[in-house]
């Protein structure tokens, strides 16, 4: 998401840090991804959803990292010119496939936590929406022309609205599409995210007290393990409502006056650590499961063992 700096105190150290914190992304999400691959989890549907969400990820964190060298815009404008707009294309399709990528899921964990119905055979559907609608609505600003640096020469996306007064076409044009292309979407995704993970955990909590109460030696191993492994997922758009709130804030004031510095370094954290952290779960996932899984291999291996033992008595 697009960020910008109220003056330039403090601005060389603001983005070695923003540049540091998406380098350190990029890393996480690279070695979440390997892990998926090297280990071969990619053929459980569970692993490819959280997959999905680090590689959305790894596309932002590359964007984030790469905006550093507008630093040196004014020295070949023409150049960079081109390359900014590149890279703000890239930047509006990362967020809209990570935005949609976390959307479905949340409809996925939505449909089986509430409505009891697994969503896998859209799959394919997930997947390719997410990939090719972000380019589609990228393309927008790519026609018109809208995309540039903004006044601090550190971040190309759609132009800034002009705070100075005067209110011409291409700015209009401009403020229209960061509205419509992105605040109004990620807002209304928001809410949308927001009431289904409220109404999954409301629904998950009453089926738990339910099942403890009225059929307690109900063999329901199957949900029980179905949920072990789909509840983890959750975590991915808890995060997304987490670190998008400041971003959005961010923008919409920055529609009405300069941001103050304060929420400016904060909205830069929380869209830096979006994918950060997105990486991290994935991996701490991954440890867990495969932890859980050498136990139980170890345990069984024990009670083979001991069996064996007795029946030599």
């Amino acid at each position: 998401m697009e960020m910008n700096l109220s003056s330039s105190v403090g601005v060389s150290s603001t983005e070695r840090l923003i540049t540091a914190i998406n380098g350190a992304s990029l890393l996480v999400c690279l070695l979440a991804a390997i892990l998926v691959f090297a280990l071969r989890l990619h053929r459980k549907v569970v692993y490819r959803l959280a997959l999905y969400q680090v590689l959305a990820s790894l596309s932002c964190a590359t964007v984030g990292v790469f905006q550093l060298i507008f630093v040196n815009y004014a020295e070949n404008p023409r150049v960079y010119g081109r390359v900014c707009v590149a890279i703000g294309w890239l930047l509006l399709y990362g967020l809209w496939m990570k935005l949609l990528f976390t959307t479905w899921l949340t409809l996925h964990l939505f449909c089986f936590g509430v409505l009891h119905k697994n969503l896998k055979r859209y799959e394919a559907l997930y997947v390719v929406s997410s990939l090719l609608v972000p380019g589609v609505i990228g393309a927008v600003p790519l026609i018109t022309g809208t995309y540039a640096l903004d006044r601090t020469h550190t971040v190309c996306y759609i132009d800034e609205p002009n705070l100075n007064g005067s209110a011409t076409g291409y700015y209009h044009t401009a403020v229209t599409e960061r509205i419509v292309l992105w605040e109004v979407p990620a807002v209304v995704a928001l809410l949308v995210c927001s009431v289904a993970m409220v109404s999954m955990v409301t629904s998950l909590t009453r089926q738990a007290c339910y099942r403890m109460r009225y059929e307690p030696l109900a063999d329901d191993n199957q949900f029980l393990k179905a949920m072990k492994q789909l509840l983890p997922l959750a975590a991915f758009p808890i995060l997304f409502l987490i670190f998008m709130i400041p971003a959005l804030i961010f923008n919409v004031y920055s529609f009405i006056s300069v941001p103050q510095m304060a929420l400016t370094i904060t909205a830069f954290i929380s869209t830096s650590l979006w994918s950060m952290t997105s990486g991290l779960t994935l991996i701490v996932h991954i440890t867990v499961a495969r932890c859980a899984l050498k136990r139980k291999r170890y345990l069984v291996a024990h009670r083979a063992q001991y069996s064996k033992a007795l029946t030599v008595f």
